[in-house]
C-alpha cells in the first residue's frame, strides 16, 4: 500500500494552530516554488518568500495568484532586510 501524504496541507494546518497570520507581515525562508506560500498568502497583510534558486522563484512568481506576496532570491543566512520588518518568520522543509 502506497502512503498518502499532504505535507503542505499539514504544515499550513500546524502553522495556523500555532499562530495568527491575519494582518501580519511574514517572511518564508526557503519558499521554493511557493507551494506553501500560496496556501496561506491570502491571510497575512504581506508575505515575502526567499529562496536561492532563481528557477523556483520564477515558478513561484508565475503562480502566486495574490498581490500581497513577493519572491526574492536570497538565502536565510544573509537576509536582505533590516531587523523588525517581519512579525512572523517561517522556515519549513528547507535544507
Amino acid at each position: 500500500m502506497k502512503a498518502k501524504r499532504d505535507p503542505e496541507g499539514a504544515e499550513v494546518s500546524h502553522l495556523l494552530s500555532a499562530c495568527e497570520l491575519a494582518g501580519k507581515t511574514i517572511l518564508e525562508i526557503g519558499c521554493g516554488e511557493g507551494k506553501l506560500t500560496r496556501q496561506y498568502a491570502r491571510m497575512p497583510r504581506k508575505v515575502v518568500g526567499i529562496d536561492p534558486e532563481k528557477s523556483d522563484l520564477l515558478v513561484a512568481e508565475k503562480n502566486k495568484g495574490t498581490t500581497n506576496s513577493f519572491f526574492i532570491q536570497s538565502i536565510g543566512e544573509k537576509l536582505p532586510f533590516p531587523n523588525g520588518v517581519f512579525e512572523i518568520v517561517i522556515l519549513a522543509s528547507s535544507l
